[in-house]
């Protein structure tokens, strides 16, 4: 069977490498190099770094012009497999392959439907999600359904941990489907259920508001862990009005009728705790604006932070 390949992201090469191993790819579609990191230099998709490593065709797209999609055509593939493109795939392209293009998304659609459902299952406090192989149409995320897997969310999991094993059932379920394709008993139904949606996150997400439970701080802090990661504005101390980055923490049971934001207790070598609209927050990692990351414990006492301070 012969596989045209539309990815972008780094997670990407990891289904391509597995696909490589088994059928034979005509093709890799991804986008154009990109700026990255503070030096702005230009690095290439690692799908196309692969790609160039094992003598595979590819083709970067910045838009699909008539002359990308005759050269995808003239690929002559069997199915497309699409993961992490960052695109959307027009019908002139999408319908070109003999079995038409499919893609693995992270989610139980028709839940979580866009661009970032691992973390938006994580910020809602899911205890459950999966991976889904489904037909791309024109609708966003709304083809038929080639084949589901569930996975359990761990109350430990952060975007980091369930991406990794994301990643591993979604390669399973790429495999199944494509098994599947070849044998010709591939049977798609149509999705059931009431859709929601998710879309892409800024920096300015990451702002904690204090006056939520320490439970739902606490889920922001699990999806957004990755990128950009929670903040809070520093109220007290040496670096008021600094921003404070969170990168470890935890909720905690607290009965105190504090304001939210303010700090109830420090503990020696390990963190703070800080009031929530309901519970609290316990600190252990922090990275202060223009400052390397550190431990709570000797942030409190570089900014002289006391009980009873606000963060903002």
């Amino acid at each position: 069977m012969k596989i045209i390949f539309f990815g972008t992201a780094n997670i990407s090469k990891f289904f391509l490498e597995n696909i490589d191993k088994k059928y034979e790819v005509v093709c890799v579609v991804t986008m154009c190099d990109k700026p990255v990191g503070r030096s702005n230099k230009i690095k290439p998709p690692a799908v196309k770094d692969y790609a160039i490593e094992k003598h595979i065709p590819y083709i970067q797209v910045d838009k699909f012009t008539d002359e990308i999609a005759q050269k995808i055509k003239d690929c002559n593939a069997d199915v497309g497999v699409v993961v992490s493109y960052g695109k959307i795939i027009p019908e002139k392209v999408f319908t070109l392959p003999k079995y038409g293009c499919f893609n693995i998304h992270f989610s139980l659609l028709p839940k979580y439907r866009g661009a970032s459902p691992v973390q938006q299952a994580l910020i809602d406090g899911c205890t459950k999600t999966g991976v889904t192989a489904f037909y791309i149409e024109k609708g966003l995320d709304t083809g038929n359904i080639l084949l589901q897997k569930e996975l359990d969310i761990d109350i430990k999991d952060t975007s980091e941990t369930l991406f990794e094993k994301l990643n591993a059932v979604g390669i399973e379920v790429m495999n199944n489907a494509l098994s599947l394709l070849d044998s010709g008993n591939c049977l798609a139904k149509k999705q059931e259920g009431e859709p929601s949606f998710c879309s892409v996150f800024t920096k300015g997400d990451g702002k904690i508001d204090w006056n939520k439970s320490a439970d739902e701080i606490y889920n922001l802090y699990r999806g957004l862990y990755l990128w950009p990661k929670i903040f809070c504005i520093i109220g007290d101390g040496r670096m008021t009005g600094k921003m404070l980055k969170i990168l470890e923490c935890s909720a905690i049971k607290d009965l105190s009728n504090k304001k939210p934001g303010t700090i109830l207790e420090i503990r020696k070598g390990l963190g703070f705790i800080v009031k929530c609209g309901k519970d609290a927050l316990f600190i252990t990692k922090v990275q202060p604006e223009s400052k390397a990351q550190m431990p709570a414990f000797d942030f409190v006492n570089g900014a002289q932070i006391k009980v009873g301070g606000l963060f903002l």
